[in-house]
């Protein structure tokens, strides 16, 4: 997609002087050129032109509230006085992937007061020797070179999010583990009233076994004294029998 069109379809039926960030990564260039960006973005703070087969930035309209410039794997070699004199507030520049060989060709940035990043991975210029002491050297506005102060130390940008996101994983990992806590705490609960609920049921079961058993011991009690009530004569039956063994007496 050519630079132009892209540009149109970025607007989204807003007026440039309404967007602040405008990304036009991997569209056409015409001849090497940029297209359809004019002064008229006057609120633009963030401009990204990643791979869009630039050969040079002299078209760049003036955008005064420009922080961030995206530059990097075009065809760029020479020409960024025109960064110092268009984009005076200009804090970050990405270079990277550029044909850049020597330092001169850096010098007009030292016109820009505010810049604080400069990023140039994979210009041939990063091959020449102590070209991290000399760019600083070149620029001491600079605070960060490729990512990384003088002193080696990465940028406290980047520390910052990875820090943001190692304590939004442990808080998740801690919030997951309270959860698990109190998983264990309610199962263990539930477990114990399980527990007193068979024990309550043993109770009860006991007591009416020990009713249960008394009233069988009556029960055959009771049936044991009839039996034998019935196996023994009564008094009717021995007089009955007495005046019988009193003839046998007298016969013989």
């Amino acid at each position: 997609m050519e630079m132009k069109k892209r540009v149109s379809l970025e607007l989204r039926h807003r007026s440039p002087a309404e967007v602040q960030e405008l990304v036009l990564d991997n569209c056409r260039s015409s001849e090497g050129k940029i297209e359809g960006i004019t002064e008229e973005f006057s609120n633009l703070e963030l401009l990204s032109l990643i791979n869009v087969g630039l050969t040079s930035v002299a078209d760049l309209p003036k955008l005064s509230k420009l922080r961030k410039l995206e530059l990097s794997d075009n065809r760029i070699s020479g020409g960024l006085e025109v960064l110092a004199e268009r984009l005076v507030n200009l804090t970050h520049l990405n270079l990277s992937g550029n044909k850049f060989k020597d330092i001169s060709t850096l010098e007009p940035l030292k016109k820009l007061p505010q810049l604080k990043s400069l990023d140039l991975f994979n210009c041939e210029v990063t091959n020449l020797a102590d070209y991290r002491g000399s760019i600083f050297k070149l620029l001491p506005q600079l605070t960060y070179l490729d990512g990384y102060d003088i002193d080696d130390c990465e940028d406290s940008d980047s520390d910052g999010e990875g820090d943001g996101v190692e304590d939004e994983d442990e808080d998740g990992e801690e919030g997951e583990s309270e959860d698990f806590e109190d998983e264990e705490d309610e199962d263990e609960e539930d477990v114990v009233a399980e527990d007193d609920d068979e024990d309550d049921e043993d109770s009860v079961d006991d007591e009416d076994g020990e009713v249960n058993g008394d009233v069988d011991s009556e029960e055959e009690e009771e049936e044991d004294e009839e039996d034998d009530d019935e196996s023994s004569p009564t008094k009717g039956e021995k007089r009955k029998r007495d005046p019988e063994d009193e003839d046998d007496d007298e016969d013989d």
